[in-house]
């Protein structure tokens, strides 16, 4: 009997592995202008992608591509979130320090909120429909009512965040690029809980959540990702990635963790419990695919990306220059 369990166990291994590496860029969504970019959201429920999109965010078809509208005048957008609860949208403006509030049902902006400075990334926690905005240049949180788009309060987190997810706990955890740390907040009142500090991730941008096991998934800029215990704050795995990390997400279903690499892949791992983990086959994408959005519906990744060259500089203290072709920028689609 317990050969018959090992022989099954090393069968059940080999499908899941192989199972994984079917795992493929299946189309590219086309998008135009020369523009660049950051996060990528998907509307899951709605079947809506919003590309953000230098100054304007380009709102797609989730399944076939095909263009919806636009969200104009956000300059320097950076992200999207949405209250569904209340059809209302929100995106960090990063050069204006503000956030436009719009209709999702006609994409019409309902008005501009002032916000901290340089508003990057942007989230909901679902059971608030509190909109949070990580403000880089003031280092806090804005938080916004969903139903209203009145700023409610100031998280002060002390510190640059990247990838936030709301936790089993309730608590929305951010990742602090600037502190080596996970921190946690009441999105009620506003309050810091916990600061986690990483062990060995630098930089953590990309953070994902498994609610069910209470695990936090984080990836960092040198080359690493890590599982957190969120109960005791300790790093139970971590794996290599690839560089130029910037998100993450958690498939529920079949149990896998997304991370992205601007390098050109998407590191995937498999969790087979709370604390046992195991590294598939990365799934090749193409170079500046560092953002992505995980539709909890029909499993597929979505991922920015264009082909950038990179011009050096003319003068000294000055950073090179990177230029977009024409035609390149697009959305490509992962999945099985």
């Amino acid at each position: 009997m317990k050969r018959m369990i090992a022989i099954l166990t090393i069968v059940l291994s080999i499908g899941t592995s192989l199972h994984a590496a079917e795992y493929k860029v299946k189309t590219r969504y086309p998008i135009a202008g020369t523009e660049g970019w950051d996060y990528i959201a998907v509307d899951s429920a709605a079947r809506r992608l919003y590309v953000s999109h230098s100054i304007r965010v380009n709102v797609l078809n989730a399944d076939t591509g095909a263009a919806i509208g636009t969200i104009e005048d956000t300059p320097g957008v950076h992200g999207v979130a949405i209250a569904s609860r209340f059809k209302h949208g929100f995106t960090s403006n990063g050069k204006e320090d503000k956030v436009s509030m719009f209709d999702t049902s006609t994409l019409a902006v309902i008005k501009k909120i002032e916000v901290g400075k340089g508003p990057d990334g942007i989230y909901c926690d679902e059971a608030s429909q509190r909109i949070f905005t990580n403000n880089h240049g003031s280092h806090n949180i804005t938080a916004i009512d969903g139903k209203s788009g009145a700023v409610v309060g100031t998280v002060e987190i002390g510190g640059n965040g990247e990838g936030a997810v709301t936790g089993k706990d309730g608590l929305v955890y951010v990742a602090l690029e600037d502190k080596n740390e996970i921190a946690a907040f009441d999105p009620k009142t506003l309050e810091v809980k916990r600061h986690l500090p990483l062990e060995n991730i630098t930089a953590p941008t990309g953070l994902a959540v498994d609610v069910k096991n209470d695990r936090l998934f984080v990836g960092g800029h040198n080359k690493t990702m890590a599982i957190i215990n969120v109960a005791s704050g300790k790093q139970v795995a971590s794996f290599p990635t690839g560089s130029g990390t910037d998100a993450a997400g958690f498939d529920a279903l079949t149990r896998r963790i997304f991370i992205s690499n601007g390098e050109g892949n998407l590191t995937v791992i498999q969790q087979h419990s709370a604390d046992e983990y195991t590294p598939d086959e990365s799934v090749v994408t193409q170079p500046s695919a560092k953002t992505m959005a995980f539709d909890k519906k029909t499993g597929q990744v979505f991922l920015s990306a264009a082909t950038v060259t990179n011009i050096p500089a003319t003068e000294p203290g000055k950073k090179p220059t990177k230029v977009i072709a024409e035609g390149s920028f697009c959305v490509l689609v992962v999945g099985k």
